[in-house]
Parts: structure tokens; sequence; C-alpha cells
């Protein structure tokens, strides 16, 4: 895994949660979900390739 993509993780993760903090004191609470799950989805996507290695590596270890 390259630290690169961990950086890139917590990069997103601050931006949400000053955005969340934002659209929230603003009154926007359902803005402020959307966000946060906007920001969840696109970690996710990027971590879904490290995720199936993960698997395919359990996988070989315990020959299932």
């Amino acid at each position: 895994m390259d630290i690169q993509v961990v950086f890139q993780i917590a990069a997103v993760g601050i931006l949400v949660a000053v955005l969340d903090q934002v659209l929230k004191r603003a009154g926007r609470e359902e803005q402020a979900m959307m966000t946060t799950l906007a920001g969840l989805v696109v970690v996710l996507f990027w971590i879904i390739q490290y995720i199936s290695q993960l698997f395919s590596t359990v996988q070989s270890v315990f020959n299932l």
C-alpha cells in the first residue's frame, strides 16, 4: 500500500469534517450528511482494490 493513498484518505477526512461542521452550523444538516456519505463513498472506491488484494492473499495463504 502506497503512503500517498493514506495521505489522500486523511485529506478527504479532514475536508469532510470541516465541511460537515460548517454545514451543521449553517443549519443544513441534510447536506452535511450527504457530504459525509459522499466522502465515505469516494474513499471506499479508492480502497476497494486493496481490500480485494487482501482477500486474495488470505485465500492463497490458507489454500482456500
